[in-house]
C-alpha cells in the first residue's frame, strides 16, 4: 500500500512539473542580447534570507504563471552578474478607466534603495539561455518544455561567469544526458541519493528526478 501511495505521489509530482502552469522566467542580458533565464531564479535565495525586501504582490494581478510575484532582469558585465531591475504587475492609479488597468512597475528602488545596479555575489549554478527560433512549444510564452534551435549554458560561481557552452538543440540534448551521467559520479549525487532513499524513493525514481532537473541539481559544467 505504501509503495502504491509513493508511486501516486511521484506521478503527481511529475504531472505538476510538466503540466502545471509554466512560470515566467526572469530576463538576462548577455553580450548585449536579452535572453530568458531557465531553471533558476537568482533573487529567490536572497529574498528568503531577507523576506522584508520581497516585493509585495498586487492581489488584483496575482498570476499562477508568476507565483513569486516579480520579474527580475539581470546583466553580465565583465563576467560579473548584476541585477538591473525588478518589476511587478500592479494597478495603474493614474488611469481614469472604471476597470483596473494593469501596468508593470519597477520596485528596484524599494528593494535596493539608491542603487541602480546591484552586484549579485551569492549565485552559484548553471544558467540556461534559449537562443534562436523556437522549435516546439507554446508560441505565447517560454517554458521549460519548449525546445529551441540553440542554447547557451553559463557556469556561474558566486556571481562570476566561469565557463560557457554554446550548443545546437541536438548538442544540448546530448549534453544534458552526459551532464547527468557525470553528475552521478559525484559526492553531491550520492548525498542526494542517500537522502531520497530515506524517503522511500527507489534508485530508479531518484535517477528520473535528477535527470529531469539536472540543471537545478548540478552547479558546474561536468563535460567538455
Amino acid at each position: 500500500m505504501k509503495r502504491v501511495l509513493f508511486v501516486i505521489l511521484v506521478t503527481v509530482f511529475f504531472s505538476i512539473r510538466i503540466l502545471g502552469t509554466p512560470q515566467t522566467p526572469d530576463n538576462i542580458i548577455y553580450n548585449g542580447i536579452i535572453y530568458k533565464l531557465l531553471h533558476v531564479y537568482p533573487m529567490e535565495s536572497f529574498l528568503k534570507k531577507h523576506p522584508d525586501k520581497h516585493p509585495k504582490k498586487d492581489l488584483f494581478f496575482t498570476s499562477t504563471a508568476l507565483s513569486r510575484g516579480y520579474l527580475a532582469t539581470f546583466e553580465i558585465k565583465g563576467n560579473q552578474l548584476y541585477l538591473k531591475d525588478i518589476i511587478i504587475n500592479t494597478v495603474d492609479s493614474t488611469s481614469n478607466s472604471k476597470d483596473y488597468v494593469k501596468i508593470q512597475k519597477s520596485v528596484m528602488s524599494e528593494v535596493f534603495p539608491n542603487q541602480t545596479l546591484v552586484k549579485i555575489n551569492w549565485v552559484t549554478g548553471l544558467f540556461v539561455l534559449p537562443a534562436g527560433k523556437k522549435i516546439e512549444g507554446p508560441k505565447a510564452y517560454v517554458d521549460y518544455s519548449s525546445t529551441y534551435e540553440k542554447y547557451i549554458v553559463l557556469e556561474m560561481e558566486k556571481g562570476i561567469l566561469k565557463r560557457e557552452k554554446e550548443l545546437s538543440y541536438s548538442e544540448y540534448e546530448i549534453f544534458r544526458q552526459e551532464q547527468f551521467e557525470a553528475f552521478k559520479k559525484t559526492d553531491e549525487y550520492e548525498k542526494i541519493k542517500a537522502n531520497l532513499l530515506k524517503k522511500r524513493f527507489t534508485e530508479k525514481d531518484i535517477n528520473e528526478l535528477v535527470q529531469y532537473q539536472i540543471f537545478e541539481y548540478s552547479s558546474k559544467i561536468l563535460v567538455e
